[in-house]
């Protein structure tokens, strides 16, 4: 019998040997490799072109949500289970929107995780009851899925000056933080502004917060 073949991506060992453990007690599953961050993770995809990728959210490099992002525009065989600690509408929505078939907490009990695994095997989604609740209600709210849209367009460097922002700190101070100049501590703002459709940091900073987006 040809067993499902697992590639395991999170940056936390602890959690890597955990999920490990897990998988390799059932006979059905196999994991075939371990990465520590998303580049790592889509090279390994490629050379062993896996079934199965249960990863984690935020990891180094490249976040979950862009791997799966990326790797979809050219490999439609590889399945996607995101195992995150976030229950925050936002990731969910976007972990769901950009192919994830299966979003699963941190704290999921252990047989849940292994039903994951071959739902998504036999091509099907697989979801807690939380979760379900999540997506059903961030379908239903516009304004959620319109945070998960405006948020996938904010650079890191742009999320990184609106948290900023959002702290108080002037113009100077953030450049001097992110050791950046004062120009392009400017030009991100004006960008963040446009983007969220805003004409001040008052206005930014409220817009943000209210799309849960900070």
């Amino acid at each position: 019998m040809k067993k499902i073949s697992i590639i395991i991506a999170d940056d936390h060992t602890l959690i890597r040997d955990g999920i490990k453990s897990l998988l390799q007690s059932v006979d059905e599953f196999e994991v075939v490799g371990e990465a520590t961050d998303g580049d790592e993770l889509i090279q390994f995809i490629d050379t062993l072109d896996p079934e199965i990728v249960v990863l984690d959210i935020t990891m180094p490099k490249k976040s979950g949500i862009e791997v799966i992002t990326e790797v979809k525009k050219y490999n439609n065989r590889v399945k996607f289970i995101v195992l995150s600690m976030h229950d925050n509408p936002e990731y969910v929505l976007k972990s769901v929107q950009s192919g994830a078939l299966s979003y699963l907490l941190k704290n999921t009990d252990h047989e849940e995780i292994i039903k994951a695994v071959k739902a998504v095997s036999a091509g099907q989604k697989y979801f807690s009851p939380d979760i379900y609740s999540i997506i059903l209600n961030g379908l239903a709210n516009p304004e959620l899925v319109k945070a998960s849209q405006i948020a996938e367009t904010l650079t890191k460097r742009e999320l990184e000056v609106l948290k900023e922002v959002s702290m108080g700190l002037s113009t100077k101070l953030i450049a001097d933080k992110l050791f950046i100049s004062v120009r392009t501590v400017e030009t991100h703002r004006i960008n963040l502004m446009k983007k969220l459709d805003v004409h001040n940091s008052a206005e930014l900073i409220k817009k943000a917060m209210d799309l849960n987006i900070i």
